[in-house]
């Protein structure tokens, strides 16, 4: 069966959507789940991880790389999730960690303003013009999220696989659609397209691993063997591969790590 991510514009029903297609599929459904894992595992308390995946990066999260470690805590866990079949996920950035993965069906889900003017005045008890200035608020917040992180337009139709807009079908269109797409052969799982998840989960959780005192080092993963690419000076390079690769070498599913240091100038 596939694995399904659900990227949920703001307000327009997207949890509710994802949780019916779960249901209707006998697919495990997680979100939040994903916060509270990586809070245990890398024992960081979950408000921490909950702003560092709601708010703008800011000037000195630049500096200090304290955004960039939380999302390899939070990557690491939704890759691990999304490494089972059969499980719907909505929320933070899934289809950023797995867009090149096949057998992943990524589903944009938006609606119209009119919809989500309506469910914002309903929740917040807003006026209709209150309603659309925190809508384009929280819209904004969202663009220049995705923007200064990955360099990417979180609405771009191209990331998805299909968009589904409430307000021109109804939640049960949309639940259908998706379940008759989740259910073609292209996005069922293949020896080829495991594999890749997997290699992707690990190389998340090897970044997880060494985020905290490299973290500027970029990490990929191909049959389990780790490259780990890192800027260091000439005079620390021994040391610095010889941390990383003890680092890691108890990590699970590793099988070989290689260090490819970039030197600079002191």
């Amino acid at each position: 069966m596939a694995v399904i991510t659900i990227s949920r514009g703001s307000f327009s029903h997207g949890k509710e959507i994802a949780e019916n297609v779960a249901e209707r599929l006998g697919f495990d459904c997680i979100s939040r789940e994903i916060l509270i894992e990586a809070s245990k595992d890398f024992n960081i308390p979950e408000l921490k991880l909950f702003h560092a995946i709601h708010d703008s990066p800011s000037f000195l999260d630049n500096i200090f790389f304290r955004k960039e470690k939380y999302i390899a805590y939070i990557q690491a866990a939704v890759l691990k999730a999304l490494q089972k079949d059969n499980v719907v996920y909505h929320g933070f950035a899934g289809h950023f960690f797995v867009k090149d993965v096949a057998h992943v069906l990524k589903v944009r889900v938006i609606a119209s303003m009119a919809e989500r003017v309506k469910v914002v005045m309903k929740r917040n008890k807003f006026s209709r013009d209150e309603a659309v200035k925190y809508i384009h608020k929280v819209d904004a917040q969202r663009r220049k999220w995705s923007y200064q992180l990955y360099g990417i337009e979180t609405a771009d139709p191209s990331l998805y696989d299909m968009v589904v807009n409430i307000g021109q079908l109804t939640l049960e269109d949309a639940v259908d659609i998706i379940c008759h797409k989740a259910s073609m052969k292209r996005f069922q799982k293949t020896p080829e397209s495991q594999q890749r998840i997997e290699d992707l989960s690990l190389a998340a959780t090897a970044k997880a691993a060494i985020v905290e005192r490299f973290p500027a080092a970029r990490v990929s993963c191909q049959n389990a063997v780790i490259l780990v690419r890192i800027e260091t000076a000439l005079s620390v390079e021994e040391k610095v591969v010889a941390e990383i690769r003890e680092t890691l070498k108890n990590v699970d599913g590793i099988k070989e790590v290689r260090v490819s240091v970039v030197p600079f100038e002191t």
